[in-house]
Formats: C-alpha cells, sequence, structure tokens
C-alpha cells in the first residue's frame, strides 16, 4: 500500500482563486489564511503528528470532529456539525500492486470558506482535483470542491463494479462449455471481491444519499442536484454489484452441481461396468482355479463355446439392466 510521505502532515494547499485554478501555500501560506482572501484547500496526511495538533490549535476544529477526521477505520458517513460538512468516504485503492477493493479512507470537512481533507494513502480522485485546480479547470468554490471531489470517487468504483460484472458475464458464458474446474476459482474469487467492496460502498451509498439533504446555508440547489444525482449513481452501483454476486453465486452454484452430476455420471457407469463384470469374473475365476476336476479341459472348442457363454451372459444382463430401466 501506498503511504503518503509527509513527516509534517502537509501533502500541499491551495487557496483557490474563484476561476477554476489556485494558488499553492505551504504550512506559513496556510497559517496566514484567512476567510476574506478566498476558499482554501488544505490536504494532510492524518497519520503525520503534526497534522491532529494543526487541527486543534490552527483550524480550530471541535473535538468530536478531530476524533472523527482522524480515527482508525470510520465507516462512510455525511453529516452537519456546526455550519460545515463532515463526510467520511471510501475510494479505490489504484496504488501498483494493491487491491482495488481494498479501498483508501478519504476524511473531509468543508466549511464555506475552508476545505480540509485528510488520508494517509494517494486517493486518485484528490490528486485529479488538484491536477484540474492547476490547469485553471478545478472548483471555484467550496460547494463546487464537494461536487467535484464526490464525482471522482464514484468513477472509478463504477468503472471496478463493471468489470466484475463483465468477468462474472464471461465466466456465466464459460460455465455453459466443458471446462468446470477452473471457472469455478475465479468465480469464487469475484464473488470475494464483491463481498469486500460491498462493504464499504453499501455504507457509502446511505452517506451520499444523506449528503444531499443537508441543510446548510452555501450548499446551492445546483450542486445539491448533483449531489443527488451522484447519490443515483451510487445506488445504481451497489444494485449492479449486488446483482453480479448473485450472478456469481448462481453460477457458482451451477458449476458445483454440474460437477457433482458428471461425479455421479462417472461412478455409475463404473457400477454397471462392475455389475456386468462380476458374475463373469466369478466364473472364470472359477474355471481358472489350479485343481482337477475342472471340466472340458479335453475338448478343443470349450475356450470359444465359454466365450460364447459369457458374452450370451453379458448381453443377458444389459437386457435385464435394460427392463429394469437402469439404463
Amino acid at each position: 500500500m501506498a503511504a503518503l510521505r509527509s513527516t509534517s502532515g502537509l501533502v500541499h494547499g491551495v487557496r483557490l482563486d474563484g476561476h477554476g485554478g489556485g494558488e499553492q501555500l505551504d504550512w506559513n501560506g496556510v497559517a496566514s489564511w484567512r476567510a476574506e482572501d478566498g476558499v482554501a484547500w488544505v490536504d494532510l496526511d492524518y497519520a503525520a503528528p503534526d497534522a491532529e495538533r494543526w487541527l486543534g490549535f490552527e483550524a480550530k476544529l471541535a473535538p468530536h470532529t478531530r476524533e472523527a477526521l482522524v480515527a482508525g477505520d470510520p465507516r462512510p458517513r455525511a453529516e452537519v456539525r456546526d455550519d460545515g460538512i463532515l463526510l467520511i468516504a471510501r475510494g479505490v485503492n489504484l496504488a501498483e500492486g494493491a487491491e482495488p477493493e481494498d479501498m483508501v479512507s478519504l476524511r473531509v470537512w468543508i466549511e464555506a470558506h475552508r476545505v480540509i481533507t485528510l488520508r494517509h494513502r494517494d486517493v486518485r480522485a484528490l490528486r485529479i482535483v488538484g491536477e484540474s485546480l492547476s490547469a485553471g479547470r478545478g472548483p471555484t468554490d467550496a460547494a463546487g470542491f464537494l461536487a467535484t471531489l464526490v464525482d471522482q470517487i464514484l468513477g472509478p468504483v463504477s468503472t471496478l463494479v463493471d468489470e466484475i460484472d463483465d468477468q462474472v458475464a464471461a465466466l456465466e458464458d464459460a460455465a455453459l462449455g466443458r471446462d468446470v474446474a477452473t471457472p469455478r476459482g475465479k468465480i469464487a474469487d469475484l464473488r470475494r471481491r464483491a463481498i469486500a467492496l460491498r462493504r464499504f460502498i453499501g455504507p457509502q451509498r446511505e452517506a451520499l444519499a444523506r449528503l444531499a439533504q443537508l441543510n446548510v446555508a452555501w450548499l446551492p440547489e445546483s450542486i445539491r442536484s448533483r449531489l443527488r444525482d451522484a447519490a443515483d449513481r451510487q445506488a445504481r452501483t451497489v444494485d449492479e454489484l449486488d446483482a453480479a454476486r448473485d450472478r456469481a453465486a448462481v453460477t457458482h452454484e451451477e458449476l458445483a452441481a454440474r460437477t457433482d452430476e458428471l461425479a455421479n455420471r462417472r461412478l455409475y457407469v463404473l457400477s454397471l461396468v462392475t455389475t456386468i463384470f462380476m458374475p463373469l469374473s466369478f466364473l472364470t475365476g472359477l474355471l481358472g482355479v489350479n485343481v482337477g476336476g475342472v471340466p472340458a479341459t479335453s475338448i478343443s472348442w470349450a475356450f470359444w463355446g465359454l466365450c460364447a457363454l459369457l458374452t450370451v451372459m453379458a448381453v443377458g444382463q444389459l437386457w435385464l439392466l435394460r427392463r429394469m430401466r437402469w439404463l
């Protein structure tokens, strides 16, 4: 897992210029910022020792808000505290060698003139927002920052769910073929991934639905509409994930049933072969004992007669098994 390398806690800071761009801020710039200077975005590594100290002494956040922002493994949620919004969300882990469903935690505190984000690992959504500000195409205020951030969080999640759904569909087609061993392992892996992903985006669906309903003065109706659309997209994504997981479960059960049926069919054939050859083996074994008194030892055609007798017995057993509907 790729962790951020920021011993001071500040990953980067930006003062939004209101036109889609921003001015980079260091710790001194963050400390000297005032609300009248424009919207400031402060991005922190919550695991750094200076981060929590800054949240209390400089940002002057309430203790319960600070605790929520630096908690170890918080569940996704959204709520209003004073005149700000606390958002805990999860993003897809796109670090090299990482499992995408091992989602990274993103903690956000947004006020009318200040945005504070905290993470410990690289979050693609924050990186894209930062790049858009550098290119002059970013959000212009705190409300726009919130909507843009939510959109960037949901994009990779939807893509990941679509990939899982496509893989399940491909394995459903493979399940119709003769290969029943290989797809079962892959389907089990997809079910595991879907369950792990569902653990995070299920609560996130509820958090985003609540986010769109929060009542704060600085959140205009246009942004609320974007947040409602985002909540609807997240709800559809969860439904698609549930459907893919259920389809994977049905496919896995179908493959298991086919494997059991194939094994039973083979055992059935072996049982029939054993049933047919058991009396024949008994007769040949009896005639093959190395003692005196074995009949027809001096008759030249006795061997062929015995073969004919065994053939008649085998045909008779097949006729009897078919008559009994065992074949």
